[in-house]
């Protein structure tokens, strides 16, 4: 069943946040900003927009999501399983040995994983052959790749552009979780990479501009994105890195720590609290 109901994922969301912080402390490691940038995104993807089905994660005819910034890991898991995908005991064994949600996603581990991603820049192209796949085969998949825009100065990107563009694969969508930052700091200071809008239009792709956090505008960012024909679309989501834990917004250094015993109290109540304020 898919939810449109604003509220409802908004309380979905938050909870897809709360497992993000529950992996990533008891891993004592990963990707906590990214991933808490991104969860909005993958919310209204797995509970309002893909036609998907826990208990045929198999299914030819599903829709895809290629993670091909992998590193955010946590909140793939943490939504799929919020979905039903898995128990969300498992999320407490992330990164351990003998677990299957590795710190990069397994598409032979773990179900729900549509590709296995972690090299940056390489999730694209797979999303690319997935769509094109699907327009041979007349199977009417959409298919999703979230990206990061530090993700986006390898040249594998445009590169994977130019192929969907040539092909029309109006069933691909882009998201890019625009947080503005990565590892070394702010996007603009490290790739120079700015202008986006236009940079995107120019090589032939539907540029649609929206709040990535707000789920109104994103449920009618993916819905114009699947009125249009004849041309891929890449959602441009203005995100904040660790957004809805408040010490991690906008801290590069959360890009790749993980919170310690006090930071992990902190986060959940406020996770917590947030939830009793909707």
């Amino acid at each position: 069943m898919k939810i449109t109901n604003v509220e409802a994922l908004n309380k979905i969301a938050i909870n897809v946040r709360k497992g993000i912080i529950e992996a990533t402390y008891n891993a004592k490691s990963g990707h906590p900003g990214g991933s808490l940038s991104c969860a909005d995104i993958l919310t209204v993807l797995y509970f309002s927009q893909m036609n998907i089905d826990p208990d045929k994660p198999n299914d030819p005819n599903r829709d895809r999501l290629v993670l091909s910034k992998g590193h955010a890991s946590p909140a793939l898991y943490s939504v799929l399983a919020e979905k039903g995908y898995f128990d969300k005991e498992l999320l407490k064994t992330f990164r351990k040995v003998g677990s299957n949600l590795q710190g990069h996603p397994d598409m032979n581990k773990v179900p729900g994983v549509d590709m296995t991603t972690g090299s940056l820049g390489q999730g694209l192209s797979a999303a690319v052959g997935m769509a094109l796949a699907s327009k041979i085969n007349k199977a009417g998949c959409k298919v999703y790749c979230l990206v990061g825009d530090g993700e986006i100065e390898e040249g594998q990107i445009w590169e994977a552009i130019n192929s969907a563009t040539k092909n029309k694969l109006d069933n691909l969508c882009i998201i890019l979780d625009n947080n503005n930052l990565q590892i070394d700091g702010e996007i603009n200071k490290v790739g120079g990479i700015n202008n986006l809008t236009d940079r995107f239009s120019s090589f032939g792709l539907n540029v649609i501009n929206t709040d990535g956090h707000n789920i109104d505008s994103l449920l009618d960012a993916f819905e114009t994105a699947k009125r249009t024909k004849e041309k891929p679309t890449i959602i441009i989501a203005k995100t904040i890195k660790g957004k809805g834990v408040s010490f991690m917004e906008n801290q590069v250094g959360w890009h790749g720590k993980a919170p310690n015993e006090k930071e992990y109290n902190m986060a959940i109540e406020e996770l917590n609290n947030a939830i009793l304020q909707i």
